[in-house]
């Protein structure tokens, strides 16, 4: 397989920013099914959790960024915790250079 150039990367960002977190998972290892995760919802900043995935057969290192949804305020109540996808970042592995 072919590496990924810049626009065939803008062209998968604009594709990853219209789903959920879950169907972006999916689309991740579409396009290159030896996809590896490398974080999984690891805190970066402040109310920004991010997981990454490296894609080695198609030189390109896929961030999705999720901020935590607070609905529940009682210490009662046991809270089922949502995240939202607010961002992707798209960059390519150091051995890409197209």
């Amino acid at each position: 397989m072919a590496y990924l150039n810049e626009s065939e990367r803008d062209e998968l960002l604009n594709e990853l920013i219209q789903k959920t977190f879950k169907q972006a998972q999916r689309t991740v290892f579409r396009v290159d099914p030896q996809a590896r995760l490398k974080l999984y919802r690891n805190v970066q900043r402040v109310n920004e959790w991010v997981t990454r995935y490296e894609l080695p057969n198609r030189g390109a290192i896929i961030t999705l960024i999720e901020e935590r949804e607070n609905e529940e305020t009682d210490p009662n109540v046991r809270v089922k915790v949502k995240y939202e996808m607010v961002r992707v970042e798209i960059a390519p592995t150091p051995d890409n250079r197209t």
